[in-house]
């Protein structure tokens, strides 16, 4: 599904403050895989996300989605075909707009438009049928501008909204880092059901060790601009938050006392 080969991302090159922000980093996500990124503040993980999306182009390194090479191409074609998410519960949502209008424009995304009437009476049940299971009471708030919706609200519509066209790659940028607990709680659990009901290919970026845990078939950490460690299959479902905690620090000194020798 998605490859990246040899990534090099550099900020204020040659400078004092030059920040090399990904080295040499190489991944691989396979169709329909849910991968959980973890690292400290710095590691690299949101230049990674803004590489594959589009809003910051490697030096060297190539990119490949569904084979198509996609290196060259400008964030609104990449769009298309990736869904993303962030931290902020309000970067997804359009304030002055209501639910049911935010869900429309997230369903027409990539198909042509014309004269012709924006949002049906069927797109009304089918949003609120889609909205009901989630079990925050949003399929009665079709109408309510979505900046009159809690944190936890707004994000879920969010993850509606960015899933509606079953993107080929789904990016989640600390999707719950700025929820109370049963917000984020609620959240993690309407990931996973939209992941593994449109069989979305996902990674997800995250600070929270348990979900890093719990969540996902393939744990990747990364480390001053690349990858550190991956663990999958029975090892990674046998994880505990204690292993990978002591797992990280371990690396992480490691490499920093490599780096002092060199």
């Amino acid at each position: 599904m998605l490859q990246l080969e040899n990534i090099h991302v550099t900020f204020n090159a040659d400078t004092a403050s030059e920040v090399r922000a990904l080295q040499a980093l190489s991944l691989n996500v396979a169709n329909g895989e849910f991968v959980t990124v973890i690292g400290a503040n710095g590691a690299g993980k949101s230049t990674l996300f803004n590489v594959i999306a589009g809003t910051t182009t490697p030096e060297r390194g190539k990119i490949w989605l569904n084979d198509m090479d996609i290196r060259d191409w400008p964030e609104h074609r990449r769009s298309t075909h990736i869904g993303r998410v962030f931290q902020n519960p309000a970067l997804g949502t359009c304030p002055g707009l209501t639910v049911l209008e935010n869900l429309a424009l997230a369903d027409r995304r990539g198909k042509k438009r014309g004269l012709r009437q924006a949002i049906k009476p069927q797109d009304r049940d089918r949003f609120a049928a889609l909205l009901a299971p989630i079990g925050m009471g949003l399929e009665d708030r079709l109408d309510a501008d979505v900046a009159l919706l809690s944190g936890g609200q707004r994000q879920a519509i969010t993850l509606m909204m960015a899933t509606l066209s079953k993107p080929d790659l789904l990016l989640l940028d600390e999707h719950t880092a700025a929820l109370d607990p049963n917000a984020a709680g609620a959240t993690i659990d309407l990931t996973v059901r939209l992941a593994q009901e449109y069989k979305l290919t996902v990674i997800m970026i995250t600070h929270s060790m348990a979900q890093a845990t719990m969540v996902g078939q393939r744990v990747v950490m990364m480390n001053r601009g690349a990858v550190l460690f991956e663990v999958s299959g029975e090892e990674k479902r046998n994880l505990t938050v204690s292993e990978l905690v002591e797992r990280f620090r371990a690396l992480k000194t490691e490499v920093a006392d490599r780096t002092m020798l060199e």
